[in-house]
């Protein structure tokens, strides 16, 4: 008794280097997306503006504007906590614009190590 092999699918290579020039455009469009979120700025605030954090995409802080009135030497935990806020504010921008931005181009898909 012979054993019927179904027939291959004559399109496979054809089918696969599509999807391998899929993926090199998903690839690019997401490594421009990522040059471009780097050069963003991400501005943050605190205290209702008394602290203001200017972050890069990279997350590197640029700028840091306190506000004098909020300069108390009696109370420097509170300036302090502001600052963290401010800080976590801008770095949860960056990541949130990333993330947003990649799921454009992925659909969704998470693709582990990109971003």
């Amino acid at each position: 008794m012979r054993a019927r092999l179904p027939k291959q699918n004559q399109g496979g290579a054809q089918n696969m280097n599509a999807m391998i020039r899929q993926a090199q455009k998903m690839q690019d469009e997401i490594s421009a997306l990522q040059e471009e979120i780097e050069a963003r700025d991400f501005t943050a605030t605190a205290g209702g503006g008394a602290v203001t954090i200017t972050m890069t995409g990279k997350k590197t802080i640029k700028s840091l504007e306190i506000k004098p009135e909020v300069v108390d030497p009696e109370d420097i935990e509170m300036l302090q906590d502001l600052i963290v806020s401010a800080i976590n504010e801008a770095v949860n921008q960056v990541e949130e614009t990333t993330e947003t931005e990649m799921s454009k181009i992925t659909g969704g898909v998470s693709l582990p190590g990109l971003f």
